[in-house]
């Protein structure tokens, strides 16, 4: 008896099947299927299309259900999508296609999310997704936790020039300027000169823009290689579910982004009462912003910036009754002024600090003057910092491994988002938005599977 077996080929053979048959029953696109109802899409699109006139469009639910399988298996164009969806059935059946139905060109799909579909429909599909998880009972913004993470732009790196643009004002400026003024006031100090008053044109800063994609910036951190890069400034919940997002440039501080980022958070989630976030974010303005909205900051402990061999800054002691602060000999350095950055200036006495024993390690001032500094909104990052020691301030930052660096992990590693395609801010921050609900559809449609086999 032989062992060796040889298949006869049945290519050309004809069967009786549908394409249902034809896709594991346990297969993501059935579970996501059985998630949640597309069809709320045709509300989010309706104003786009003409009733009476024009011919025929493709199906609004096709088009976007096509984005959706690309970010969902990571593919990384959607032409080459289209090639896949030619020959998958899974992807056929997500789509209620047969498999001798032709697919819509893939110009048509790219056409449609460049000029039909607004940046308005894009954060609805965003946030109905978020709805049907919240519907579910899956969502749970008690606790939040915020990072940024960048996104290599479609763009070259030396194909730049640099520039002078003007240095954008903060958002919470006016708000700091009256908090120094009345700083002043009390310490019986002149309130400062406006810039206004004086004819010095606007300070300006120097930049690298590209000339392929000047909406980004450029990025280089570490051990990471310097390029043109955007930055996702993200919010997850405890499940890892994205709740906000916020695209800039490479080169937008985290503590910068933070303020439309926590605006939109507080707008949707007002149930929000712990806000976890890195060190990037740890500065008085994040703080009070936070403790004033009626909310607590889970922020880690930083570094202070201070030379290497001087004297540590915790040896500098702020006595809050004089208003002064004592030096590791005991020494008071005392009010001097508040500046225009909100700061609190101490200094030492010069006649005192000449003859000091550790003066090299103190200060390199050349009239032996040692300054200290103290921001008008201190306050806020001691309580900050009381809350990291807390029991929930610890448990709550030890999450963020599992929540927002895990779904940043996720993003890159499995759903292609280490690098754009797209040129421009708005394409880029459609395509993030797009790529996070297609994750967000995901871990709903796996958590009602696991809810259906492991009920509660």
């Amino acid at each position: 008896m032989k062992m060796l077996k040889r298949e006869q080929e049945q290519r050309q053979a004809i069967e009786m099947l549908c394409v249902d048959m034809l896709v594991p029953k346990d297969h993501l696109l059935r579970k996501i299927d059985a998630a949640v109802d597309f069809t709320h899409i045709y509300d989010l699109v309706e104003d786009l299309y003409c009733e009476d006139n024009g011919r025929p469009s493709c199906d609004p639910v096709v088009l976007f259900k096509l984005v959706l399988i690309q970010h969902l298996f990571g593919i990384r164009s959607l032409r080459q999508t289209m090639k896949d969806a030619e020959v998958n059935v899974a992807y056929r059946w997500f789509l209620g296609y047969t498999m001798a139905q032709p697919l819509p060109h893939f110009a048509t799909i790219s056409y449609a999310f460049c000029r039909r579909f607004t940046a308005e429909v894009i954060e609805g599909v965003f946030r109905w997704v978020l709805e049907e998880v919240a519907r579910a009972g899956y969502l749970s913004p008690e606790v939040v936790f915020v990072d940024g993470t960048h996104i290599k732009a479609n763009a070259n790196l030396k194909k730049h020039v640099k520039k002078q643009i003007p240095v954008a004002a903060k958002r919470y400026q006016e708000q700091l300027d009256a908090e120094i003024e009345a700083d002043r006031s009390a310490h019986g100090k002149k309130p400062l000169k406006k810039d206004d008053d004086d004819d010095k044109p606007p300070k300006e800063k120097t930049v690298i823009e590209s000339t392929t994609d000047p909406e980004s910036g450029v990025f280089h951190k570490g051990e990471h290689k310097k390029c043109f890069a955007y930055e996702a400034h993200t919010v997850c919940d405890q499940r890892g579910y994205v709740l906000e997002t916020e695209v800039t440039a490479g080169n937008v501080h985290d503590s910068v982004a933070f303020d439309a980022v926590f605006q939109r958070l507080t707008e949707h989630y007002p149930e929000v009462e712990v806000i976890t976030a890195d060190a990037g974010y740890k500065t008085p303005w994040i703080c009070k912003q936070i403790f004033d909205s009626g909310r607590i900051p889970s922020l880690p402990y930083k570094r202070p910036m201070t030379k290497k061999g001087n004297l540590p800054w915790y040896e500098y002691v702020y006595d809050e009754y004089y208003d002064c602060v004592l030096c590791p000999q005991n020494q008071i350095l005392s009010y001097a002024t508040t500046n225009r950055e909100g700061s609190r200036e101490y200094k030492s006495k010069s006649y005192i600090c000449k003859n000091c024993p550790v003066r090299e390690r103190c200060t390199e001032n050349q009239q032996c003057t040692k300054t200290v500094t103290r921001h008008v909104w201190h306050d806020y990052i001691e309580r900050a910092e009381d809350f990291r020691h807390s029991s929930l301030g610890k448990k709550t930052y030890a999450l963020r491994s599992q929540t927002i660096e895990r779904v940043f992990a996720d993003a890159k590693e499995k759903h292609a988002m280490r690098y754009t395609p797209y040129r421009g801010l708005p394409a880029v921050t459609a395509w993030v938005k797009l790529k996070f609900a297609a994750m967000n559809l995901k871990k709903r449609a796996i958590h009602k599977r696991l809810r259906l086999l492991f009920p509660p």
